[in-house]
């Protein structure tokens, strides 16, 4: 998608769609809608004046109306997008909103559309997230069909009135977007597609292209950092690991500034190891990489946006097989740590590799440590599919990635991490066994890598319940979400400060 940004006349914009967002100021149960055009332009509310006052449009939150050949208007088509009651109207819902407009775009064979800002928000926060809700629906999951339609969106003009105070927000927004739909194009690769050799091979590319520094090892460096962890979880494939270094190493980050360290499960495909899951659902199981790719992603943007403040990501990928070859349950393993470990379960498998990620990050000198993974079915029953979970040892690193969820729109909610839940993980034969029971699932895993943290500030996503969508919304596709990368992106601009 080619994305501008630009000013000038709505009335006399060329454009197969041109898209508005409306608000609703009523109040009580009851009220008839009181719609209000988010916009200066009086063509635009001169052309949808009468179809605001018939009752057929409430503006409901992405809600959609469209009038064809609009009165004074060059634009062939008049899309109206609804943000919902004005009250409760944010720029997250404007992100949302931006993404309908292009879902709505797709299906009908419009593959230009002019986007006008909305009126009543911070411009450069709005501009962002115009830029972000367009580009993220514009992805759609089916690669793979021999019937594929090719629907995408050819470019998108955003129309701000103050095209200074919106180029910066504008511009991160296309940055971030993109960086979220490259980690959603390797979330979606089948594991036949999507090894861990051809994981590090897409993250060296991307490092290559955006300036980072990567280096990609195989089981011969596990063997030499003694990742016993991450080498029991790998060793049942025919396919070898690949332990994934990514650096951003700015001139402009201070001496003595922090060194933050991202690390992400990359586990490319997960049986369940001996300890097998069902069958049903199984093949969902590719997307046991998301943390992984996510943190690749978020690197993309780094690069990309400059923040002043060193970076390191790991991303420990395997698959996890059965096979004679696979560690089973019962097994002790001795991580790069040192602790030992009492393995209980072989589907317990993305605690240990990212074990091993924690401690080389830690070896590799950074000061805080931000991990993420589709860890836990347990997170999901917590939280549902609304909330991902988070996790951390240090008040103030958490405040960090709060203070950047303002400007991520996504959501996050805050477990415990009190020590009595470690006795669920107390093994009698080694330091720690792998899991801890059934009950509070999410947090016991926590309790393991919280082990391998040890006293560096740290920070645990699960974003199992929401790295995958399993229906079409409004705004996006189904399927790989991405989500992690915005929020992680803001957590580290937040050091650069």
């Amino acid at each position: 998608m080619k994305t501008t940004l630009q000013t000038g006349n709505a009335a006399a914009i060329e454009t197969e769609l041109l898209v508005a967002f409306t608000t609703d100021a009523a109040t009580g149960k009851d009220a008839k809608p009181e719609i209000s055009l988010l916009t200066e332009e009086e063509a635009v509310k001169n052309a949808a004046a009468n179809v605001l006052t018939t009752g057929e449009f409430a503006g409901g939150s992405n809600e959609t109306i469209l009038l064809h050949a609009p009165a004074g208007l060059k634009a062939k088509r008049l899309l109206l997008v609804g943000l919902g009651k004005s009250a409760k109207a944010t720029v997250h819902d404007v992100r949302k909103a931006a993404g309908t407009a292009v879902r709505f775009a797709k299906p009908r064979k419009l593959r230009e559309l002019s986007i006008l800002l909305p009126t009543g928000f911070d411009t450069a926060a709005t501009a962002r997230a115009v830029a972000e809700g367009a580009i993220l629906a514009d992805f759609d999951a089916d690669t793979y069909r021999s019937d594929r339609k090719d629907q995408s969106i050819d470019s998108l003009a955003v129309i701000a009135p103050d095209q200074k105070a919106a180029e910066a927000g504008f511009n991160e927004g296309v940055i971030i977007a993109e960086s979220q739909n490259f980690t959603r194009t390797l979330v979606n690769e089948p594991g036949n597609h999507m090894t861990p050799t051809i994981l590090g091979q897409k993250a060296a590319e991307m490092s290559q292209e955006v300036g980072l520094k990567c280096e990609v090892f195989s089981t011969e460096k596990l063997h030499e950092l003694k990742m016993g962890a991450f080498i029991g979880v790998a060793q049942g494939s025919d396919e070898p690991p690949a332990l994934i270094v990514i650096r951003y190493e700015p001139e402009n980050a201070p001496a003595d500034g922090p060194v933050l360290g991202l690390v992400g499960k990359g586990i490319t495909f997960d049986t369940g190891g001996i300890s097998i899951k069902p069958s049903d659902n199984m093949e969902k199981m590719k997307y046991d990489m998301a943390g992984g790719a996510a943190m690749i992603g978020a690197m993309r943007a780094i690069a990309q946006l400059k923040p002043a403040v060193k970076v390191i990501a790991i991303v420990c990928a395997a698959e996890n097989m059965p096979s004679g070859k696979a560690y089973k349950p019962g097994d002790v393993i001795t991580a790069m740590s040192g602790k030992t470990i009492d393995v209980i379960n072989t589907d317990a498998e993305g605690r240990l590799v990212l074990a091993d990620g924690l401690a080389y990050a830690r070896q590799l000198g950074a000061t805080h440590l931000i991990n993420a993974a589709t860890l836990t079915g347990a997170v999901a029953v917590a939280l549902g599919q609304i909330n991902a979970g988070i996790f951390s040892n240090d008040d103030d690193t958490f405040q960090h990635f709060t203070e950047g969820l303002a400007k991520s729109g996504e959501r996050f909610w805050r477990l415990p991490l009190d020590d009595d839940y470690r006795e669920q993980i107390r093994s009698d034969i080694a330091d720690i066994k792998n899991t801890g029971g059934r009950y509070g699932g999410a947090i016991t895993a926590a309790m393991f890598l919280k082990e391998f943290a040890e006293d560096t500030p740290w920070i645990h996503l699960d974003i199992a319940a929401l790295a995958w969508l399993d229906e079409t919304k409004p705004w996006t596709a189904k399927g790989p979400t991405g989500i992690a990368v915005r929020s992680i992106v803001e957590w580290v601009r937040s050091y650069a400060k």
